[in-house]
């Protein structure tokens, strides 16, 4: 599999994670302490993920800086799912405006520099 794909795959399971260990306590009257206890323990699977694809992506050419902006855009597609199905959270408009910057920062943090 090639890194880019491997490393995008990964990244997308990570965020996926630690979606969950952010926001799936808002809608549950956990105690602060165990939704903390339990957020970390999902975390630790998120991590299990993160490091790998970032290692992946690095080793296979992919700069910190494209690292980092792939990341924030899987995060940002990860949430707005998150946010219609767990916490039932519709999507604006301005939710797809930020979207698009971040694709457009995609794009341009991939452009040759030569």
């Amino acid at each position: 599999m090639p890194p880019l794909l491997s490393t995008a795959l990964l990244l997308l399971g990570s965020n996926v994670l630690m979606t969950v260990a952010w926001y799936w306590h808002l809608r549950k009257p956990w105690p602060l302490l165990a939704a903390i206890l339990i957020s970390w323990g999902i975390a630790f699977f998120e991590y299990c993920l993160a490091v790998p694809a970032n290692r992946i992506g690095y080793a296979g050419g992919v700069t910190g800086q494209q690292l980092k902006v792939m990341q924030e855009v899987i995060t940002l597609a990860v949430f707005a799912v998150f946010s219609v199905v767990m916490l039932g959270e519709p999507l604006r408009w301005t939710y797809f405006a930020a979207m698009a910057c971040l694709v457009a920062a995609v794009g341009f943090i991939f452009l040759p520099v030569d």
